[in-house]
């Protein structure tokens, strides 16, 4: 009896060592047997403005290295570094830390940071990382990755989502430290609940989304943010026609400062022709009796409002910003002329015209892994704000 016991006791470890072996193996299989890569990208911007700034101009190179691991048992791995530096001296600009304070601004600061890194679990639909992460939902128009500039937005967050086959999809995150784009110099701890809720049809997305976001600081700022968004596109004959409503509301808190209410609101449409898109908008960031404006603090701001970034903030006045966008191929590569006109939602006798925009680009892949382009701003003054003129130039390498 002994004897048999002893058996069944070797055969038990022998096999409790070949399984962790084979798990052991199955493991450092997927944690080596991932996948490297690179983003690199050298942009020339310049600015000029009406005022007795200094014109900027900025030469700058972002590099992103990361790995990603394959994957074990649905859990995976990111890790991910950046860096941007100022290339061949080229360094005639503001960065929003106090460097060159007499030249205008150009966002985009010397900065090495981890970028990326978290843990990822994946399966049956589901979706939860932890760590430092990208989080954009939607258009991006209230959480974003601000990816325009080089040191893009990331979030140190719990992120977790789930697509149902035939249902609605949800996602919720938890971000506790915003990592803006002026290196971690200008980094905000926060208690942020990002709650979203989409449903696809036949005729387009159907949204609904709670923003509670806080500043873990003295000032205890806050913004609740209450929305819902409908977007998509129907075939029309041999058009197609694309169209947007969204509507949010949003209270404003703050220690010690009285407390405001604002409206969100947007209408688009827009035809899609053979090699041509037309759009127009219509969108309000709604001011509370001319005392505060509409805020989107952690949204990618250089996407609306004009390139020339004019209107990072919103007037206390609140934004009507009425557009006209045309986009469409060109010589292998995508073209957009955009126009728009501002003015002010709640006017006062000085503040009414909030000025126009011109906005061009050209974007063209050379190869699979490079592609170059060029844009430009220009900005017309209002009652508020100068007139502002922005150029890029820039080359961008991924693999």
């Amino acid at each position: 009896m002994a004897y048999r016991f002893s058996g069944y006791l070797m055969v038990a470890c022998l096999t409790a060592t070949s399984l962790q072996s084979v798990f052991a193996g199955e493991f450092t299989e997927a944690m080596t047997k991932g996948k490297a890569y690179g983003d690199f990208n050298l942009r020339y911007e310049s600015v000029v403005q009406d005022n007795d700034l200094e014109d900027a101009k900025a030469l700058t190179l972002r590099s992103r290295l990361g790995y990603i691991t394959g994957d074990y048992s649905g859990l995976s791995g990111l890790i991910e570094f950046e860096d941007s530096r100022v290339v061949a001296g080229v360094d005639e600009y503001d960065d929003g830390l106090g460097s060159n304070p007499e030249y205008s601004l150009i966002a985009d600061p010397e900065t090495t940071e981890l970028d990326q890194g978290y843990l990822q679990y994946k399966g049956s639909g589901l979706r939860s990382r932890l760590g430092r992460q990208v989080i954009t939902y939607d258009n991006q128009r209230f959480v974003g990755h601000v990816g325009w500039r080089q040191d893009r937005q990331t979030f140190d967050a719990f992120a977790i989502s789930h697509k149902f086959e035939q249902g609605p999809d949800l996602s919720y995150s938890y971000i506790d430290k915003r990592n803006r784009i002026f290196a971690e110099e200008r980094d905000i701890d926060s208690k942020d609940n990002l709650f979203n809720v989409g449903y696809e049809s036949a005729i387009g997305k159907l949204t609904g989304y709670v923003y509670l976001l806080e500043q873990d600081d003295l000032s205890k700022l806050s913004f609740d943010t209450y929305g819902v968004r409908f977007s998509g596109s129907s075939p029309a004959g041999e058009l197609r026609v694309h169209y947007t409503a969204e509507y949010a509301t949003q209270d404003k808190t703050e220690e010690g400062m009285p407390d405001f209410e604002a409206d969100y609101y947007k209408l688009k449409g827009g035809l899609e022709f053979t090699n041509i898109t037309a759009n127009v908008g219509y969108e309000v960031l709604g001011s509370d009796n001319g005392e505060y404006g509409f805020s989107t603090p952690i949204a990618t701001l250089h996407k609306f409002n004009g390139w020339a970034d004019r209107f990072l903030s919103t007037p206390e006045e609140g934004l009507v910003d009425l557009s006209i966008n045309l986009t469409g191929k060109l010589a292998g590569g995508n073209w957009i002329v955009a126009w728009h006109d501002f003015e002010a939602d709640k006017s006062s006798i000085s503040v009414k015209d909030l000025g126009d925009e011109i906005d061009i680009s050209y974007v063209r892949p050379f190869h699979k892994y490079i592609t170059a382009g060029i844009k430009y701003a220009d900005y017309s003054a209002g009652d508020i704000k100068v007139d502002t003129e922005k150029f890029w130039l820039w080359v961008s390498v991924r693999f």
